[in-house]
């Protein structure tokens, strides 16, 4: 089920239908279990290494106060203020995450081409993007050992096991991607609301037992922290910045729910649920020090351990599903905006357009968590790689919304610079936290996001200068229809469909035909089919037909980044445009440049030689498109980069 909202940046929810509360309930509860699941799985772990992590402080009274204030203080300004309130502002009609938002700044960018900020926005943009596929990778590793560790506190006799468990679970949880979650993801928001009144029963039961370590609500301890610990104190901010990992994935899960069930799950569930627990493992602490080892788990009594173990793991595996759908949509939204070569994308529901699947991503995100598994071995180990490259992200995304703040929204500079101000001085004190586990593996989302950065950059510029290219082999149409003067080329029947990026010029495969075959088809169709830097584009905007002479018709078919454009439903639509043809007269010819790399001013020829492997590599246009492939007539040609 999908929001629409009204199409203006910041715009209210419009429903279809009554926007009943009853509706926002069960929208809210869908959000449980869709976009809460990274952040709430983060008691596992997150208290723990504050206290027992590469950084961690010790257990006093004292720390332990400070170390829950930071917690109350970071979730009440990070992700009540900044994202539910509002970064979810932003939204792409209707639609969230860092690419939608960096789409905006693109429609900017072509309002005022001359803005010299706006290359270095989008390029931050698409780093941002980048990072988020090392938090795909960690969030699933991390999640589901920590849950599993909790045989740990149990007895010692699975210690050899919690690996090959954990292990075994996350291969499931890759291996049915392919069924998609249309079947099982009813059941998400429902098991979720019990992990949340779980945590929050937890907390509660511990609370009550020591409520002065409500106090810690208070900012204060959170001062008197940093006052007495210094640069142990400020390091400790590592660790609490595990509590709101989660927000990025919330933003971009937006476009799901709308933004006013994803507040509504939140501000009633999700963060008193959240709170309770970590004062309960607080509590805990203050009468129990070495319950730090795992306070999440020593919370419950003993005959409850092995199904809150179960129930942990359920979580964990419903956080990671969450994560790895939102890195197939992101992948996919940067598909359709120039920044990834084709991949094959399966729909695995009918109903539901966003519920997609791309094996090769899937298979390259199993090998990466694998090896994290096997390499760090531990959720402690797992915990120093986590939190540089999100931190990195909701810096990204602060920068981004200031300028949508002050350009799309036309929000005053000295009301946008205070409020972004607040938050890149925490978040910036995240990342410098942060920054000091690059060395203890931090590297390893740098490294992805890096090498992602570059196959993103690569493939977009390689596009525009083989575009530019092409169009300076092309010639205009008009010139080419005028050169057949007394002379035309014989014309056969039925219908050729050529499709082409360039929607003014001619193809080159028209040309290569007449040169070769010294043909036309009776009827010749130029189709274009754009990507808009919009979420969706309206049915009664998606195709327009214009006759040309000669039994020329140019077709230009737009799509919306979150949509996959086809061929069937570019035809249908032309012939209730009046466009008439009968498929099985009809040819559709192709383009295929082999790319060959030159030292001529370009780009490195490194990247030329990159370009030219993802270009091989691609998915046909043929299986992208849903083009009949007995109708394909596919002209190759000699490109030199």
């Amino acid at each position: 089920m999908k929001a629409t909202t009204t199409g203006v940046p910041g715009g209210e929810d419009v429903k279809k239908g009554p926007d009943t509360f009853k509706r926002s309930a069960l929208l809210a509860l869908g959000a449980l279990g869709i976009v809460y699941g990274d952040i709430g799985t983060s008691p596992l772990y997150a208290l723990r290494e504050c206290f027992t992590g590469a950084h961690g402080i010790p257990p006093t009274p004292a720390n332990v106060l400070g170390v829950l204030s930071l917690i109350f203080w970071s979730l009440i300004i990070i992700v009540s203020v900044k994202y539910l309130l509002l970064v979810m502002k932003a939204d792409n009609r209707g639609e969230g995450g860092i690419l939608a938002m960096m789409a905006l700044v693109m429609q900017r960018q072509r309002a005022q081409p001359s803005h010299r900020a706006r290359p270095v926005l989008i390029t931050l943009g698409i780093f941002g993007a980048a990072l988020l596929y090392g938090d795909g990778i960690i969030t699933p590793a991390i999640t589901v050992l920590s849950a599993v560790e909790g045989l740990h506190v149990a007895t010692s006799v699975f210690d050899p096991y919690v690996i090959p468990i954990a292990l075994v679970i996350l291969v499931g949880l890759f291996l049915v991607q392919r069924h998609g979650t249309a079947d099982i993801g009813a059941v998400f928001g429902p098991v979720m609301c019990v992990w949340f009144l779980t945590l929050a029963g937890l907390g509660v039961k511990e609370l009550v037992h020591n409520p002065a370590v409500l106090g810690a609500l208070s900012p204060w301890h959170a001062v008197e922290l940093f006052r007495h610990n210094h640069l142990h104190g400020f390091l400790v901010l590592g660790g609490v910045f595990l509590v709101v990992t989660g927000c990025e994935a919330l933003y971009a899960d937006m476009g799901h729910f709308g933004r006013k069930p994803i507040q509504l799950a939140w501000f009633s569930m999700v963060l008193p649920a959240l709170m309770l627990n970590y004062l309960g493992q607080g509590a805990l602490l203050l009468r129990d020090a070495s319950a730090a080892r795992n306070p999440f788990f020593l919370l419950a009594p003993s005959w409850l351990l092995y199904p809150l173990v179960a129930l942990a793991t359920v979580a964990g595996v419903i956080a990671s599903q969450a994560l790895i759908a939102g890195v197939f949509s992101l992948t996919r939204q940067a598909m359709q905006l120039g920044y990834s070569p084709r991949m094959e994308v399966v729909h695995t529901s009918a109903e539901e357009m966003g519920q997609i699947y791309l094996p090769g991503l899937n298979w390259a995100l199993l090998v990466g968590v694998v090896a994290l598994v096997l390499g760090f071995r531990s959720s402690s180990a797992l915990a120093s790689a986590y939190g540089i490259a999100v931190s990195t992200a909701m810096v990204i995304t602060t920068l981004m919304a200031y300028v949508v703040a002050r350009e799309l929204w036309g929000v005053r500079r000295w009301v946008a610079m205070p409020v972004v101000g607040l938050f890149l001085t925490v978040e910036l004190a995240f990342f410098g936290a942060n920054a000091v586990k690059v060395a203890d593996g931090g590297w390893f989302p740098l490294l992805m996001a890096v090498v992602v950065f570059t196959l993103m950059t690569t493939w977009k510029r390689g596009r525009d200068i083989l575009a530019a290219k092409l169009r300076a082999s092309s010639i205009p149409l008009k010139e080419l229809l005028g050169s057949f003067g007394d002379h035309p080329p014989v014309r056969v029947p039925g219908t050729a469909i050529f499709m082409t990026g360039n929607a003014e010029g001619t193809p080159p495969a028209l040309l290569h035909n007449l040169k070769h075959n010294k043909v036309l088809h009776e009827q010749v169709v130029l189709l274009t089919i754009l990507s808009e830097e919009l979420p969706h584009v309206p049915h009664s905007e998606r195709v327009e037909v214009e006759p040309l002479e000669q039994g020329f018709v140019r077709v230009v078919a737009r799509y919306g980044f979150m949509e996959n454009p086809g061929i069937p439903d570019v035809l249908k639509r032309c012939r209730e445009k009046g466009l008439q043809f009968q498929l099985m007269g009809t040819s559709f010819f192709l383009g295929r440049e082999t790319l060959i790399p030159t030292k001529r001013p370009g780009m490195a020829v490194w990247r030329e030689a990159l370009f030219a492997w993802m270009s091989r590599n691609a998915r046909s246009a043929t299986s992208y498109f849903r083009i009949p492939p007995n109708r394909v007539v596919e002209l190759g040609a000699q490109v030199e980069l």
